[in-house]
Parts: C-alpha cells; sequence; structure tokens
C-alpha cells in the first residue's frame, strides 16, 4: 500500500535514473564508465557531466545529494570494479553500491542506476548485533533448510504492512489446488476492491477483466492493493481469519487507509478499543464514508496509528513465504537480494514506522529464508536496506 510519500509496499530505494538517450555505453566500454563513476564519487558533482536528456529528468543536485547520502552511510569510496559491459561494484569503506552507468558520444552520464547497498560485515554474530542495535521494535529470523541460523525476537508480532500478503497468495494457492479455484479464472474489477497506490488497478476502468494469476502477480510484484483486496474479497475475510486469528478482523488495504486517515479517528478509536464484533462495525461503518483522499493520510511514523496494520512474527513470515516461493510470480521482483542466487522470492512492506523484508533464497542444495521487521519512529530504510544487503551477502 503506498500513497504520495506512503508506503506498504516495498520503497524504491534509490530509484533510477535514467535520461531519453537510454542505457547502454557506445564509447569507451568498461573502463570509461569505472572513470566517471570514479569522478563522480571523488569529485564536486557538476552539471556538464551529464546529458541534457538525463538533467531533463533529474537534476545534478539531486545525484550530489544520492551521492553524499551513500558516502555517508558508506565512508569513501575505494574503487571501482567492472561486473558485466554496464554493470559496477562500488567499493565504498564501510560497503559496496552496485551501479548501471551509460554514456553518450560526448561521454556525459545519460543513464545512472544505483542498486541497494551492501554493508560489509565481519561475520553473522557480527550482522546480529548490529540489527540488534536499532532502535525500536526489531525482529529477525534466518533459517538454512529449515533450521535456525540467526534470530532476534523472532516470535514477537510486529507490524509488517504489506508483507501481509504472502498469506492472500498462500490462501489462494490452496484454493487453487484445492480446485476450488483456477489460476486463470476471470474476474471483473469491481469499484469496491478499489484502493490506494501503490499498484496499477485503482486506475483502471471498473468491470476490466482480470485472471486470478494476474491479481495475484500485481499484489506481489508491484504490492497493488486493489488487486490485493480484489483478493481478499473473493478468498472471503473468514478464511484469512482462520489461517491468522491474531489478524480478526483482518482488514484490506482501503480499510487501513480509512483508520489512518485523519477524519476517521472516532471510527479508529471504536476499532481499538472494542471486541471483535464492535471492531467489525466500526470497518462497516468505515465503509460507508468511502475511500481517503491521499492527503488524509499521515506522514509522520508517530501519527499511523497502530491498530491500522497487520502483524506477524518473523518466523510466520518465513513459514507463510515456504508456501509460495515456488511460484514462478515471486520472483518478478527480487528485492533487495544481492545477485548470484539460483532462485529468489520476494515480498516486502513499508509505511511510516514500519519496514519488513522477507526473501526465500537457494544456492546449490542450500535453502534460505530471511525475514526482518523493524517497527519505530526511527526506521531508517536506506539503513535497513544496507545492514540486510550485507546480511545476504554473508549467507553461503
Amino acid at each position: 500500500m503506498k500513497a504520495k510519500r506512503v508506503f506498504l509496499g516495498l520503497l524504491a530505494l534509490l530509484g533510477g535514473l535514467g535520461g531519453a538517450e537510454g542505457l547502454g555505453d557506445p564509447m569507451g566500454g568498461l573502463e570509461r564508465g569505472a572513470e566517471v563513476l570514479l569522478r563522480l564519487f571523488t569529485e564536486e558533482v557538476r552539471e556538464e557531466a551529464f546529458a541534457p536528456g538525463f538533467l531533463a529528468q533529474v537534476p545534478a543536485a539531486q545525484v550530489a545529494a544520492i551521492v553524499a547520502q551513500l558516502k555517508a552511510n558508506l565512508g569513501e569510496l575505494k574503487g571501482v570494479q567492472p561486473l558485466d559491459p554496464e554493470r559496477y561494484l562500488l567499493e565504498l569503506e564501510r560497503g559496496y553500491v552496485p551501479a548501471r552507468i551509460s554514456l553518450d558520444r560526448e561521454g556525459r552520464i545519460a543513464g545512472l542506476f544505483f542498486e541497494p547497498p551492501i554493508a560489509k560485515l565481519g561475520s553473522l554474530e557480527e550482522a546480529l548485533e548490529a540489527f540488534r542495535a536499532l532502535p525500536g521494535q526489531v525482529g529477525l529470523w534466518v533459517e538454512r533448510d529449515g533450521k535456525p541460523v540467526l534470530a532476534l525476537e523472532e516470535d514477537t508480532p510486529l507490524a509488517v504492512a504489506s508483507a501481509f500478503k504472502l498469506l492472500v497468495l498462500a490462501a489462494l494457492r490452496e484454493e487453487v489446488e484445492a480446485g476450488r479455484r483456477a489460476w486463470d479464472e476471470v474476474v471483473r474489477l469491481e469499484e469496491a476492491w478499489k484502493s490506494l497506490p501503490s499498484g496499477l488497478l485503482q486506475s483502471w476502468p471498473e468491470g476490466s477483466p482480470l485472471t486470478l494469476h494476474t491479481l495475484a502477480a500485481l499484489m506481489i510484484s508491484l504490492s497493488d492493493n486493489t488487486a490485493t483486496d480484489a483478493l481478499i474479497a473473493l478468498l472471503g475475510r473468514e478464511r484469512l481469519e482462520a489461517l491468522s486469528p491474531r489478524n480478526r478482523p483482518f482488514l484490506t488495504t482501503r480499510e487501513a487507509f480509512g483508520l489512518a486517515a485523519r477524519g476517521n479517528r472516532d471510527l479508529l478509536a471504536a476499532f481499538r478499543d472494542g471486541d471483535l464484533e464492535a471492531k467489525r462495525q466500526a470497518l462497516e461503518a468505515l465503509r460507508a464514508r468511502g475511500l481517503p483522499s491521499v492527503t488524509d493520510l499521515p506522514l509522520d511514523p508517530g501519527d499511523w496509528p497502530p491498530g491500522a496494520d497487520w502483524r506477524f512474527t518473523p518466523r510466520e513470515l518465513c513459514r507463510w513465504m515456504a508456501k509460495v516461493a515456488d511460484l514462478p510470480l515471486m520472483g518478478i521482483n527480487p528485492g533487495v537480494a544481492a545477485f548470484g542466487w539460483d532462485q529468489v522470492a520476494y515480498k516486502g512492506g513499508s509505511r511510516p514506522g514500519v519496514l519488513s523484508l522477507v526473501h526465500s533464497l537457494s544456492r546449490g542444495d542450500n535453502r534460505y529464508c530471511v525475514a526482518f521487521v523493524w517497527n519505530g519512529e526511527e526506521v531508517d530504510e536506506l539503513k535497513a536496506f544496507t545492514l540486510y544487503g550485507g546480511l545476504l551477502d554473508l549467507l553461503p
């Protein structure tokens, strides 16, 4: 779920920066790209270093701010290593940043993309201590072939934002395998299913035909909230509540946005303080008020009500991931997984004060699940992604 700066789907960490000239390196090859990246991190960022088409989309000052943020977190640049014709690995004092760059025929930057940073960590024990040092509530569970590798508050329920969609997908798969549904079953988009971004379907016309597989793929790869609410409606709230009794009533993303909206604090109080029946009545009243505006949502982590979310433990997230990890749609968006894995399945979530990252990863005969959840007013996504990437890099 994402609205303006409010996300329950994973944030794009640094984003893709690209100009009209596109990617590719028509002059100079690997050495030229490495040289330009080296200057970008060791000299003042100047407008003349970028192609006009690039600057039309991204000002040089924005690139300078990103570079400064990376250096502030990871230290000074130590070297640039080519990985393939379009990809490089920047080594900084305390971590690595995979990057893509392309140049125009004058050697100016036409395309630039920074992938999630990777912290330099000496051992799994060092990684665990780094997670433990984060402020707020932090949960971590790492297992290899079903056996524990690292654990930190692994059985503590925490708000997980869009990572709850793993359970929705698992329930859908059970229905398909039982013969009650089919991946190619077609449904028509209903207005009542429409939620706020992230996603695409909130802008599609009512009645648009969609297969269940399309809904599932959009729910996982783009964290499409309307696709999610469609599947919750089709599966039935009671079905999901039976799988996760802690999350009763099982919220739709539309309801979570409604509870968080500033104009609905009366219903939020009734939902938060009431018994199960009172909570259901509050949601019924909420539906009558319609979908809130993006501008009605809080941006400060301290203002987002804790009841407007789904709570799972890190160990539970891995259990639900295990039920769906082999579905091809789970690999459409690999998240912040480092390169070099044979198979990647991913779902994450974020909103103010909440970040969750869940991966199933395989290399050779080893299969891992990693689930990381961070709740609190000091959630720092760049720090989280950097530390999480360093942890994944340690897994053999």
